[in-house]
């Protein structure tokens, strides 16, 4: 029997943002994204709030927080992450997601690499202090789901080139009729500035526009695809495949059946389910 994860409500299709720096153009990114109803990650570096174009703390926690917006590391001085060893890895993303924590009053979970660099070793110390996911600037041109979560590759840059041609391939995708019923997450990312910087907001508004208020896509944050990731993972089945024990606190959605006809079952949390 056949299993494949959907997203809440038994949708099979999820859309993502993540956007870098912490600048001021992200209060306007934001109204655009709440406009279409369009969720993302903010990623910043706590040692430069209040410089140059950057917001402050304060003002930080205000938008992020007020808008439901997950807030990740991006390094406390933005360091290129492959060019620190030691301590220095330690201090650039430690003291990062400590300052965060305490600005936010919360757990910092994600993060996305400053310039894209990263090294295993960097990597190694991530997971030491709890960092479940660190998005790449690798672009994949695809909405296959993520397999190394610390080497987390999203889908493409807002500038990328093939832009429309990928909305419309996500758009008129209905996995549920296909044959191979693989799920499918858009993740852009960038950065709020550019748009400000090249005048190009259309850009932007044109993305969420196409791409948001859908019926058919599930609007999250990083952190929130992750989790509802490894609950689906972690989901245990019998061995006649007839029911399914779901130990998390995450109700999780799994369509169930061959490639032609199936049916897309809830797998509540904290419950054993029968699922055929």
């Amino acid at each position: 029997m056949e299993r494949y994860l959907r997203f809440p409500g038994g949708k099979a299709k999820a859309l993502t943002l993540s956007y870098d720096d912490g600048v001021v153009f992200d209060e306007k990114l934001i109204e655009i994204m709440q406009k279409y109803g369009v969720k993302g990650t903010f990623n910043l570096n706590s040692g430069a709030f209040g410089k140059g174009r950057r917001l402050t703390a304060e003002q930080s926690k205000k938008l992020y927080t007020e808008a439901g917006m997950e807030v990740a590391i991006h390094g406390y001085g933005h360091q290129w992450p492959n060019a620190l060893h030691g301590i220095e890895i330690y201090k650039e993303f430690v003291t990062d997601k400590e300052n965060l924590e305490e600005l936010f009053d919360g757990v910092i979970r994600g993060m996305a690499y400053a310039q894209g660099r990263y090294s295993d070793e960097v990597v190694e110390v991530l997971k030491q202090i709890g960092v479940a996911y660190a998005r790449t600037t690798e672009c994949t041109q695809t909405f296959a789901l993520p397999t190394d979560w610390l080497r987390l590759k999203p889908t493409c840059h807002h500038y990328e080139v093939r832009l429309k041609e990928l909305i419309n391939q996500f758009n008129d995708a209905n996995p549920d009729t296909y044959r191979n019923k693989q799920p499918l997450l858009f993740y852009l990312w960038g950065h709020s500035y550019e748009f400000n910087d090249h005048d190009n907001w259309n850009i932007f508004e044109n993305f969420c526009e196409k791409v948001g208020n859908r019926d058919d896509v599930w609007y999250a944050t990083n952190i929130e695809v992750y989790d509802y990731v490894k609950a689906y993972e972690n989901l245990h089945f019998s061995a006649n495949g007839k029911y399914v024990q779901n130990n998390s606190a995450i109700d999780v959605y799994i369509y169930v059946g061959g490639s032609i006809v199936g049916r897309t079952v809830c797998a509540k949390a904290g419950t054993t389910t029968q699922i055929i």
